[in-house]
Order: structure tokens, then C-alpha cells, then sequence
């Protein structure tokens, strides 16, 4: 079953591939939002104040995962190039040890986090009605992290081996559970009491646990393209190193995507509760709509590793430049639909505040329509990572939130009179800005210095150090 990705993806027409693999990954990616959406959909009956209170715990907990998330890129990236060359045995070596390292990592980062936590939330210098909630739901997560980091985890390394069907079909169930035990938490029931704001964070900590452990489960069975075995969970010191080397840049890129968000719901946060509110609503719309043009960076990905993996390079990059043209058009088209609909689409999250309504509105309006740049983005990092070039793909996040988004904003917020008018702003001049600068980056051909080169040797004798080498040296 496992060959089955790779004759996918290495042969045949490259659109079809993309989008047979993008389709899943996009299913599994909206229903992995659901958890989100579910949480914002009920916490948004109880006002304002509670929707600000969960919008502050996503930019948080986004930052620490995106922080020990460089192993899990290390070990998608490497599992699709054995994968492509065929080399089970290492697919599975290298799938245990990103599955044992992860789980060390999010656990230390669950009980620093869980510490941290009221530090956290001052920082951002929220209002007093807010602390409370925020605080409280943002310790609930903090347990969950570390089940967050093993499902996470687990749907990289089925991407990387070309397999989707069961993580799909795991993210339908639980978000299902979701959506049905979150009022029952929120609102109480029976000999359940009413746990608020609070009650929300409870639903989707079970729900992540269940998932994770099914996951583990399916690794374990072996029948989806990966097997873990107890022997291969045995640390081996010298594969952590180099995937490190090799993850290190994913991790600093990931992180800088998360500080982004944190730092820009601290700009919000001095404007006013209804203001962090519309900014909650405006950044859950953005990334359920950005959905699409992940699946189909998530694709390129997969191809490109592929193929690289088996020696297509040609065929690698026909694949990056077809998901970029994908994306730019895809999200360019869902802008367009939601320019036309955004009131009626942030009423959905805060039916009962007219304020809020208007100003998210505004908020999406002014970005929608760039949304294409996003596509471009998703798209040239993906193929960055899957060559290698872990180190391209940092430099492009670092160059979009510290160079374009975040100076931007708090330039024309605090040193012009457009005030909060200019931290929406930032949005649509940023997404332009980065995705010409990362065509630019890829029109120069640089990211493919990171490939293998194709001197005759098997794409499986090629060593993870040699990877690892390549990926820093670019």
C-alpha cells in the first residue's frame, strides 16, 4: 500500500495528482479547523468578552507548536523522499523517531506553557474583563499540547508517505464529538455543570487526546504506508542531530508565523475588547479560507519531495510552478466570494454585536481581495521545504512578518492617524508584498541548489546527513 503514493505522484499527469491529493488534505484541513470554528461558534453566544478570550489563545498556542514543530518538518520531508526512492525500512526509522522526539518536546512545552501562562496573557495587556477567561482557557489548552503535537505529528508523516484516507477520517469523527460535547461543557447538562468559556477549551482537549492515540494506533498496525515498532523508538542520537540541522530553520520559520499573530493581537488588544474581537473573527476567517491553498501547498509538497526522492527533478519543479499558478487563482476566487458575503460571514461567529459585525467586516473587506498572494506564498515555501531548502523557507516568513506585516502596522497604527485602520492595512499591502518577493526568490531557480544532485547514485543512498547538509547550506 505504501508504493501506491509514490507510483502516484512520480508518474502521470502532475494536475490530477496535485488535486487528488490536495482534496483530502483540504477535507482534513477544514474539519481540523472545526475545532476552532466550534469553539467560536458557541463561545460566541456568551458576548464580546469571550470571543476576545479564546482569540487570544490561538496566536499562543500557534507560537509553541510552530517551535517544536522543525522535527515533524524534518520528518515529513524525509519520509517522502525514502518514500519516493523506496526505501521502507528507513521510512519507518525515521517516522519513530520524529514520533518519540515530538512527544519529549510538547510535553516540556506543556508544563512550561501551563507556568508561563498568566505572564503570557499580561503581556498582551488584555482587559479586565477578559483575564479571567483567557487565562483559564489558556491553561486547559496548554495540557492539550502535547496531543496536539502527536496528531500533528502523525498527519505530516501520512502526507509524506502519499496516505490520507485514515487521518481524514479521524479529524471528521473527532470534530463531530466536538461540536456536540462543546455546548454540553460550555452550558452544563445534567450533573455536568455550566464551566463557561472554559467548558470549550475541556471539549477539545478530549477530543485531541482521542485522536492522537488513534493515530498512534494506526502507526503502529502499520497497514497505511508507515510501521512503528519498539525498536525503532529507541533514540538514535546521531538521526535526532541531523534532523535538527535539517528542522532548526522550519522551526524559526514557524515560530516567527506564530510571533506575527501575538504581536499583532497585542497591537489589537490596546484598541478595545470590540476591536480584538473583529481581529478574532478576521484571523479564524483567515485561516478557514486559506485552507484550499494549504492542501495544495501540502500537495506540492508531497510531489516535489517525491519526486526529488526518485530522481524527477524536472518534474519536482513543474509541479512547484503548477500549485503556484493553483493558488494564486484558487484564493484569488474565494476573496472575491467573501468580499461579496463578509457581514453575513462574521455575524455567523458574533450573531448578537452589531460593532463587532461592522468592523471585522471592514477588516476582511480590505484584506480579501490580495488573498492570492497567500496562495503564491503557501506554494513556493512548500516547495523550498520539500527540496531541502529549509532555510529559504525561514528567510520568506522572516521577511513577511519582520520586514513587511509587523512594521507595517504599528507604523501606521501608532505613527499615523489611520490608528487601527492601519493594522488592517498591513494585511493586504504585506500579502503582496511577500508573494512578489517570493516569486522573485523562485524565479531565480536558487531553491533547487538544495536538490540532490542527479550524479548517478540511488536517491536512497542518499544519507539524512547529506540532506540535513544541504537543507542548512542553502
Amino acid at each position: 500500500m505504501a508504493s501506491q503514493g509514490p507510483r502516484l505522484f512520480t508518474e502521470g499527469p502532475i494536475g490530477p495528482a496535485l488535486v487528488r491529493f490536495a482534496i483530502p488534505v483540504m477535507l482534513g484541513n477544514l474539519l481540523q479547523t472545526g475545532y476552532q470554528l466550534t469553539d467560536a461558534f458557541w463561545v460566541g453566544r456568551l458576548g464580546a468578552a469571550a470571543v476576545a478570550a479564546v482569540s487570544l489563545n490561538m496566536p499562543v498556542m500557534f507560537l509553541v507548536i510552530a517551535a517544536g514543530a522543525g522535527f515533524g518538518i524534518a520528518g515529513a520531508t524525509l519520509c517522502a523522499r525514502y518514500a519516493g526512492a523506496g526505501d521502507q525500512s528507513m521510512v519507518n526509522h525515521v517516522a519513530a523517531q520524529t514520533m518519540m522526539t515530538v512527544a519529549s518536546i510538547s510535553a516540556v512545552f506543556a508544563m512550561a506553557g501551563y507556568a508561563m501562562a498568566p505572564h503570557l496573557i499580561h503581556w498582551l495587556g488584555v482587559a479586565p474583563d477578559v483575564y479571567a477567561n483567557a487565562l483559564s482557557f489558556m491553561r486547559v489548552s496548554f495540557f492539550g499540547v502535547i496531543f496536539v503535537f502527536l496528531y500533528a505529528m502523525f498527519q505530516a508523516l501520512m502526507r509524506g508517505v502519499g496516505q490520507m484516507r485514515m487521518p481524514l477520517v479521524i479529524v471528521m469523527c473527532m470534530v463531530a464529538l466536538n461540536f456536540a460535547l462543546d455546548p454540553l461543557f460550555i452550558y452544563g447538562a445534567g450533573p455536568l455543570p455550566p464551566q463557561g468559556v472554559t467548558g470549550a477549551a475541556y471539549a477539545t482537549l478530549l477530543t485531541q487526546a482521542l485522536a492522537a492515540t488513534a493515530g498512534l494506533l494506526l502507526l503502529f498496525r502499520g497497514r497505511h504506508g508507515i510501521k512503528l515498532t519498539l525498536a525503532n523508538l529507541k533514540p538514535d542520537f546521531a538521526y535526532i542531530k541531523r534532523a535538527f540541522l535539517l528542522g532548526l530553520p522550519g522551526s524559526i520559520e514557524l515560530s516567527a508565523r506564530g510571533l506575527g499573530p501575538m504581536a499583532m493581537s497585542f497591537l489589537v488588544a490596546g484598541f478595545g475588547t470590540q476591536t480584538l474581537a473583529a481581529y478574532g473573527v478576521g484571523a479564524n476567517v483567515l485561516q478557514f479560507i486559506t485552507i484550499p491553498a494549504m492542501a495544495l501547498s501540502m500537495s506540492v509538497s508531497t510531489l516535489v519531495g517525491q519526486n526529488i526522492g526518485a530522481g524527477h527533478h524536472g518534474r519536482a519543479e513543474r509541479a512547484a510552478v503548477l500549485g503556484i499558478v493553483m493558488g494564486l487563482g484558487l484564493l484569488t476566487l474565494v476573496g472575491i466570494g467573501v468580499f461579496a458575503f463578509a457581514p453575513v460571514v462574521v455575524a455567523f461567529f458574533v450573531p448578537t454585536d452589531p460593532g463587532v459585525i461592522a468592523e471585522g467586516a471592514h477588516f476582511i473587506r480590505l484584506m480579501c481581495l490580495t488573498w492570492g498572494g497567500i496562495g503564491v506564498q503557501l506554494c513556493v515555501v512548500s516547495a523550498f521545504r520539500a527540496s531541502g531548502n529549509m532555510m529559504a523557507a525561514m528567510i520568506v516568513a522572516l521577511v513577511s512578518q519582520c520586514v513587511f506585516q509587523l512594521p507595517l502596522a504599528y507604523v501606521l497604527s501608532k505613527m499615523t492617524s489611520l490608528h487601527v485602520e492601519g493594522i488592517w492595512w498591513s494585511f493586504p499591502i504585506a500579502n503582496i508584498a511577500t508573494a512578489v518577493f517570493c516569486m522573485l526568490w523562485f524565479a531565480r531557480g536558487g531553491w533547487q541548489r538544495a536538490m540532490p544532485t542527479n550524479d548517478g547514485r540511488l536517491a536512497a543512498s542518499i544519507t539524512e546527513e547529506e540532506i540535513a547538509e544541504e537543507g542548512i547550506r542553502s
